[in-house]
C-alpha cells in the first residue's frame, strides 16, 4: 500500500509540475526560447540514456527512473509541438468543411508531431518493450493512446478546449475543434480508460514484488491522471486554474 501511495504522490508531482514547466517555457521568447529548447534537447537524450539503461533494473528504483525517463522523452516534444518547431504542413486555419474533408485538415495541421511521436516511440518501446523493465513501454503507450484519445474528443467537441495553453503562434489549431456538450466518443474513451485504470491498480494492490508495486502503481496513477482530464475536458471547469503561475497574463 505504501508504494502505491508514493507511486501515486510521485506521479500527481510530476504530471502538474512538468505540464507547467512545458507551457511556461513555450511563452518564453528570443534568446530564452532557444536556450529552453536546448535545455530541453538535453533533457531528451537524458531521458532516452534513462529509458536503455534502466530495461533491465526489475526494482522499484528503475521502475521510477524508467517512468521519470519516458516522461523527459514526452516533454520534450510536446514542448517542440507548442513552439511550433513541430506541428504539420498545414498551419492555417480550419476551412469551412465538415466530415472526412475536416478530420484531413486537422490531421494535416499536426502530422509532423505525430511523426514525432512515433518515431520517438520507436526509440523508447523497442528497448523495453520484452526486458525484464518494460516501465518505459508501457508508460509511453499509456500517453499516446491518451493523447490520441483527447485529440479525438476534442475534434468531435468537448466543453472545455484548453485553447487559453496554445500560444498566440498555434491559436488557430482552435479552429480545429469544436465546442460541444457531448459527443458520442466521449463516453467509450472514458469507460476503457476507467476499466484499465482499475485492472492496473488491481495488480498494483496484488503485487508480490517492489518492482511489480511501483511499476502498476506509476502506469495506474497515470491512467487515473489521464481519466480526469477527460472528465475535465466536459465538466463547467476552468482547466487553466491549475497552472495559473505557468501562464503569462494575457493568457
Amino acid at each position: 500500500m505504501h508504494s502505491l501511495w508514493a507511486a501515486a504522490s510521485f506521479t500527481i508531482l510530476v504530471w502538474w509540475l512538468s505540464t507547467g514547466l512545458i507551457v511556461r517555457l513555450a511563452d518564453l521568447r528570443g534568446l530564452r526560447r532557444g536556450h529552453g529548447f536546448l535545455a530541453a534537447s538535453v533533457l531528451l537524450g537524458m531521458g532516452l540514456y534513462g529509458v536503455v539503461s534502466t530495461r533491465e533494473q526489475a526494482t522499484a528504483s528503475g521502475a521510477y527512473i524508467a517512468f521519470a525517463s519516458t516522461l523527459l522523452v514526452w516533454g520534450w516534444q510536446e514542448l517542440a509541438f507548442l513552439l511550433g518547431l513541430i506541428t504539420g504542413p498545414n498551419r492555417k486555419p480550419c476551412p469551412p468543411v465538415t466530415g472526412w474533408t475536416r478530420a484531413w485538415h486537422a490531421f494535416t495541421a499536426i502530422a509532423h508531431h505525430e511523426l514525432a511521436l512515433l518515431v520517438l516511440g520507436i526509440a523508447v518501446i523497442l528497448p523495453s518493450w520484452d526486458a525484464p523493465n518494460r516501465v518505459a513501454a508501457v508508460t509511453w503507450s499509456v500517453l499516446w493512446v491518451m493523447r490520441l484519445s483527447a485529440k479525438i474528443n476534442l475534434f468531435l467537441g468537448v466543453r472545455n478546449c484548453y485553447e487559453t495553453f496554445l500560444p498566440p503562434s498555434l491559436q488557430y489549431l482552435v479552429t480545429y475543434f469544436s465546442q460541444r456538450r457531448f459527443n458520442g466518443f466521449f463516453p467509450v474513451s472514458f469507460l476503457v480508460t476507467l476499466l484499465a485504470s482499475t485492472l492496473v491498480l488491481r495488480e498494483a494492490f496484488a503485487a508480490g514484488t517492489a518492482y511489480e508495486s511501483a511499476a502498476a502503481g506509476l502506469v495506474g496513477s497515470l491512467l487515473v491522471l489521464a481519466l480526469i482530464e477527460h472528465i475535465l475536458l466536459m465538466v463547467p471547469f476552468e482547466p487553466d486554474l491549475l497552472w495559473r503561475w505557468a501562464l503569462r497574463d494575457e493568457r
